[in-house]
This record gives C-alpha cells, structure tokens and sequence, in this order.
C-alpha cells in the first residue's frame, strides 16, 4: 500500500513552529495549490479581464523536528514550495463534544522554489531572474 502526497504550491501565511515538552519541533504552514476551474461542460474559461479562472485548494503542511526547524526558519509567506509527504487524517471532540475530522499533509521533504516576500528578501531580485 501507499499514500505518497506530492503538492507544488505557494505558502499563505508566515510558518508556526513549536516545541513539544519532548523536545520535538513542530512546524506548521499553509499551502495554496491553484488549477484551472471547469465550466460545466467540463472546459476552461477565462474572466472579464482575460485570465484563466482558477480553482484553489488549501493544505495543512505540518513538518516534524530537523525539517520543522528548517521551514520555520528559511520558509516565508509567498513562497513557492514542493512538498513531498503524506495525508493524515485525525479525529478529535471539541469542547461541545462535537465530533471533529481533520487533514493535513505529514511532510517528509521540502524544496524552496522561489524566495517569498519578507521584510529581509523584499528588494532582493527573483530567483530565476
């Protein structure tokens, strides 16, 4: 069997990292992946302005102890990343005691494919320039 999760895509917000009292890095990030959206004659479109209208999809990226600390660290807001993991699902009772489902992505690997856009890197060019 395999659950192998390959997401290429951008971070939406700054990386949380934490420190578990066993001494465990936990490093959480959000994760945008677009694609183009379908009529529902199952064909692309494009808006009033000329562009190809796009479906998104957020993804939980969650990044464990050497690997966390290097996300936390190097990874910001606006970057485009590589993911390579897999998908986890969990279940939890909330305060009301309302049954709760949850995914997120258990990350292995990340790739930094571009720069993001932090106060350090602002001015610096793009990478593929």
């Amino acid at each position: 069997m395999t659950n192998i999760t390959l997401l290429v895509g951008r971070v939406i917000r700054e990386p949380e990292s934490r420190d578990t009292n066993g001494g465990t890095t936990v490093t959480n990030l959000s994760v945008v992946t677009d694609r183009p959206a379908r009529n529902s004659e199952g064909k692309t479109y494009k808006d009033d302005n000329g562009y190809t209208v796009k479906d998104s999809e957020f993804h939980r990226v969650t990044c464990f102890n050497g690997l966390g600390k290097n996300v936390a660290q190097y990874c910001t807001k606006g970057q485009m990343v590589s993911i390579e993991g897999r998908i986890h699902y969990t279940q939890w009772e909330d305060g009301e005691g309302i049954k709760r489902y949850g995914c997120e992505i258990l990350a292995d690997k990340v790739d930094f494919l571009t720069r993001g856009v932090s106060q350090d890197n602002k001015d610096a060019p793009d990478i593929d320039e």
